[in-house]
């Protein structure tokens, strides 16, 4: 029993967080707490994973220092917005202690006890929470940087900078604030893929039609959509036909059409008729719900920026504390500086140095791309990968069903004989095809479909199936072949001039030819082929214009079918005839060229070669469960046209990482630098903190603005 209370796991969501710092420490606490074996924080999606038993009274215990609010995951909902007046009351009347004290200052002197009172006051009011946590972080040892704060606070106040500390205190807690609102923005763009499904459905059950929660619906239940409405759940569409927006699921603006056997998925807009579809999945295992579970996990992956800012942090805190003691010590012990002025400065430089900017830098920007690029069709499954993508320079794709549809259509189709209508005929070879299992019959029966063809009234009698070769039946006692050329080859019809030169020219075209005939002649030549997708061609020509050095096409096709299809897109080189242990070592081979290299393809059959490349990019399939778990980053509903912009987007996420890191370094080093003739003061000290602050939340937010279409202008 204890043993299976051990491996206990629960997943909470975490309201509160207001800085990455605290996240650590609140994973800490929950580590020391009695049942519970490990506890994982993921800051950027605010949800704690514990393993073992703990009560929801004990979690909270362990975050009190944050006044952390902890929800279980299943049934969550979004708290409602606190009013402004309690979130942020003890601040203003910080602020409005601030504003007496400074009256009170000017019009009785810096040393008049009302002056005195007010700061007092307002350092009380605003700082009580930050000098506990501080106080409690002091005598562990813990050197963050609300201990560094405290520390300045409290020198201030010995040193009789009043004015001073309590202006840092109100400063530190807009810093802040503002801190908790950059990863708030970051996080909406996950909590909006939460809102995207209803919470209810219309469920028709023992001819019962009633609104049930998402919850209680089960696989095979019949969901019925009106027109207008949100899918609720992942199924078959078994009656009706309608127009549905799946943009939320798969980037894509353009309605598809939906009628019976077509797969729709939760989250999506049907637009026109009413749909009745049957239930495939469960709640927890729809398309949406894997897809915000995925993001989620991936904004727990830190990118290697990230943790490098992370070793660099545990360090960076006592090397300040130590620079600052040196400073406040120093002038004075060896030099017969004033301790007052050079114990300020100490202070200043304790302030200057607070690494919440820096600790923010990377976060802020992984959370707020991985969210866009999910809200615009790609799913990036960590920062890690995120970075990756940015470094590429080559990519390999799988040709059938990512650089061609991976579905067969009719190419051509010419009538030999005269006194046979192509329509006639057409209809007579669908008839055939119509009873075959063959997969390119399909190619045959779409387009007589499609051009409304009655194949299935005409009577085939002793129809059979000639493996390798092709198919034969009776249709009005007369026998019809279609097949390959050896087929007609065997029957001792013979094809010569100018039909021959239709048969090589077709082939070299990489299109599969097949004959159609009888006993006695040869009726037509029909040519079948894997369609281009429209968006291929403009996708290598992006690729290039995005500075990738080398595109590559792997495929186990023939090799004249893999050349038609390679010089149409003009990627670099062509691979044909190859198996999946031969995939794989192109992969490597372009990887030891290029050093980083990203492999495209369906997630199943490239499974060796997508393992193996620096990124594996899955064809999402709209939700396809194995491009989903197996990829390091998948294209929903099939979209190549998002690969550009997945690259784009992880460049500039990249380039701005490295200007917070920048900008959080840059502008404290500046600061710095002033207490070298003696001018670095609280109030430079605590406007360089909160500016870096600022800078990094505001330029990690630009990359919401990085829109989903390759010619859009990334501001």
């Amino acid at each position: 029993m204890e043993a299976e209370q051990s491996a206990e796991k629960n997943v909470y969501r975490v309201q509160g967080f207001t800085c990455a710092g605290c996240a650590g420490k609140f994973e800490r606490n929950v580590k020391e707490l009695d049942g519970v074996t490990d506890a994982k924080v993921n800051f950027g999606a605010a949800k704690l994973t514990v393993i073992g038993k703990a009560s929801i009274d004990d979690i909270e215990k362990a975050g009190a220092f944050e006044h952390l609010k902890i929800l279980p995951e299943k049934g969550a909902v979004q708290a409602p917005a606190e009013p402004f007046l309690k979130k942020y009351g003890a601040l203003l009347v910080s602020a409005l202690f601030i504003i007496i004290g400074y009256y009170s200052l000017f019009s009785y002197g810096e040393g008049s006890v009302p002056s005195i009172a007010a700061f007092i006051a307002a350092i009380i009011i605003g700082g009580s929470s930050l000098f506990i946590t501080g106080f409690k972080n002091l005598i562990r040892l813990e050197f963050d940087m609300r201990t560094l704060m405290t520390i300045a606070i409290i020198g201030a106040a010995i040193i009789g900078e009043w004015s001073e500390g309590a202006v840092v205190v109100i400063l530190f807690a807009v810093s802040e604030a503002l801190e908790s609102y950059s990863m708030d923005r970051a996080r909406k763009s996950i909590r909006s893929l939460m809102d995207i499904a209803p919470k209810e459905a219309l469920i028709r059950r023992n001819g019962i039609e009633s609104s049930i929660a998402v919850d209680e619906i089960e696989a095979l239940d019949i969901m019925i959509v009106k027109p207008g409405q949100k899918i609720a759940m992942d199924g078959l569409v078994v009656k009706g036909f309608s127009a549905v927006n799946q943009a939320s699921i798969t980037g894509e603006s353009i309605p598809a059409e939906k009628g019976p056997g077509a797969e729709v998925f939760a989250g999506t807009l049907n637009e026109e008729g009413l749909l009745e579809v049957q239930v495939t999945k469960l709640a927890d295992d729809t398309t949406i719900a894997k897809i915000i579970h995925l993001v989620e996990e991936a904004q727990a992956e830190r990118a290697p920026s990230q943790a490098f800012v992370d070793k660099f942090a545990k360090w960076y805190t006592p090397a300040i504390m130590a620079v600052a003691f040196l400073v406040a010590v120093l002038p004075p012990l060896f030099f017969s500086a004033a301790w007052d002025t050079w114990i300020y400065q100490g202070l200043a430089v304790l302030v200057v140095g607070c690494p919440c900017a820096l600790v923010i830098s990377t976060p802020v920007s992984i959370v707020t791309a991985i969210g866009n690029a999910a809200r615009n069709g790609v799913l990036i499954k960590g920062g890690i990968y995120l970075e990756e993508l940015s470094r590429i320079k080559a990519v390999a794709f799988d040709k059938t069903g990512t650089l061609t549809k991976g579905a067969p259509v009719v190419a051509d189709f010419e009538v030999l004989q005269s006194g046979i209508s192509e329509n006639d005929l057409f209809k007579l070879v669908s008839a055939l095809e119509y009873r075959s299992q063959h997969p390119l019959a399909s190619a045959f029966i779409k387009k007589a479909e499609q051009q409304e063809i009655d194949y299935k009234s005409l009577i085939v009698e002793d129809f059979t199936s000639l493996t390798g070769k092709g198919i034969k039946g009776k249709i009005d006692h007369e026998w019809y072949y279609v097949g390959n050329i050896s087929l007609f080859e065997e029957m001792g019809l013979t094809f010569e001039g100018e039909l021959k030169n239709k048969v090589d020219s077709l082939q070299k075209q990489g299109k599969t030819v097949m004959l159609a005939g009888t006993n006695e002649m040869l009726l037509a030549v029909l040519a079948v082929a894997d369609e281009v997708r429209e968006s291929s061609v403009r996708v290598v020509k992006q690729l290039k214009e995005l500075g990738i050095q080398k595109t590559i096409m792997l495929t186990g096709d023939h090799a004249n079918t893999a050349a038609a299809i390679g010089n149409q897109l003009e990627v670099s080189e062509i691979y044909a005839e190859l198996l999946p242990q031969h995939k794989l070592d192109a992969v490597k081979k372009m990887q030891r060229e290029y050093g980083a290299a990203a492999m495209v393809g369906d997630g199943v059959n490239d499974a060796p070669a997508l393992a193996a490349a620096s990124v594996g990019i899955a064809m999402g399939g709209a939700g396809t469960d194995t491009a989903l778990e197996t990829a390091d980053v998948a294209l929903m509903g099939d979209d190549l046209k998002k690969l550009p912009f997945a690259i784009e987007l992880s460049r500039k996420t990249l380039v701005i990482i490295k200007q917070n890191i920048a900008f959080a370094l840059g502008l404290k080093l500046l600061a710095l630098l002033l207490v070298v003739p003696g001018w670095l003061t609280l109030w430079i000290a605590i406007f360089a903190d909160m500016g870096a602050t600022l800078l990094v939340t505001l330029n990690g937010l630009r990359l919401l603005r990085v829109k989903g279409k390759r010619d859009s202008q990334i501001l």
